[in-house]
């Protein structure tokens, strides 16, 4: 067939919006058009993708080549659509033997130019909604563990793009992926019985803690309110599956790293030199502030009077 889709998810702060991306061959002169809002990294992602298919031993279709990545109207960004890109292609020129298979997947991974899939950020929330939309996600296997985070979904580990060409020929299934499970055993939280005497203000800390209330420490520098205020964490109750993957989701956005362990609950302490959109996030590409950061934790703004008035 000469039209081929295929589904992928686009990154907007910390959602995961669905793209449909739709190759289309044509006769004509060999070319090829990327159109749907694509940045700088997406479109380079044609040259990419052609080196990939070559030297994985593909043929590189000598038509015309349109690919729409929609909504039209949604910016997309990074080279996360690499792979559903190389996908579409393949299957619009007859090269994947199984290509109704699609429908069933939603791709995310950069590809090198071997053909080799490279790591993306932003995977949890993708998993997130994926497992909503009822399909299954084919990661890289270096995002393969947190995308297992999201239970009930089924995540297929990509090392080669030759991986998946076995796959929807009926050569060498690919099986889903087995998590090795977050360590629950999370580092300890600085301990309130370290803090001598504050009798008072440690009564307030176990208050708050019970009741989710905001706190106000007021009194002169050298008096413990950032000491204190670093053990209302280790206060709070553990996170539970739902708390854990929001934490995780709006950290994996944010470029924090793979997890090794169950997430903690959050302590942020920006300066009160601290910008605006550096607090609230935004951004031409939308990326978390300290505010977002501190979800399901403490944020602990220091010097309040000079951060209000600034």
């Amino acid at each position: 067939m000469s039209l081929a889709i295929v589904h992928s998810r686009a990154q907007v702060g910390v959602e995961a919006p669905g793209v449909t991306v739709e190759a289309h061959l044509a006769n004509g002169l060999p070319s090829l058009t990327l159109v749907g809002l694509p940045e700088g990294a997406v479109k380079e992602s044609k040259d990419r993708v052609r080196s990939a298919l070559l030297n994985a031993g593909f043929d590189f279709p000598n038509r015309r080549i349109t690919l729409n990545l929609a909504p039209a109207d949604l910016p997309k960004d990074g080279g996360r659509f690499d792979l559903a890109i190389a996908l579409g292609i393949l299957a619009a020129s007859g090269q994947l033997a199984d290509a109704a298979g699609l429908d069933e997947l939603e791709c995310l991974g950069e590809l090198a130019l071997s053909g080799t899939l490279r790591p993306v950020p932003g995977v949890l929330p993708a998993a997130l909604a994926a497992r909503a939309a009822g399909r299954a996600l084919v990661v890289p296997k270096e995002n393969a563990e947190e995308a297992s985070l999201a239970s009930g979904l089924t995540v297929y580990a990509v090392g080669h793009l030759l991986e998946l060409a076995a796959h929807f020929s009926g050569q060498e299934r690919l099986r889903p992926y087995a998590a090795n499970g977050l360590l629950r055993a999370t580092p300890p939280y600085p301990d309130l019985a370290e803090v001598q005497g504050q009798t008072a203000a440690k009564r307030a800390l176990l208050v708050a803690a019970a009741g989710a209330h905001n706190l106000l420490f007021s009194g002169p520098p050298g008096t413990g309110k950032t000491l204190l205020a670093s053990r209302l964490p280790g206060l709070m109750p553990p996170l539970d599956e739902d708390e854990a993957l929001q934490v995780a989701a709006i950290h994996s956005v944010a470029g924090r790293g793979p997890l090794t362990h169950w997430p903690q609950r959050p302590f942020r302490q920006p300066h009160h030199t601290a910008s605006a959109p550096a607090l609230v996030g935004g951004g031409s590409r939308p990326q978390p502030g300290e505010i977002t950061l501190a979800h399901e934790g403490v944020l602990f703004l220091d010097e309040l009077g000079l951060l209000l008035f600034a």
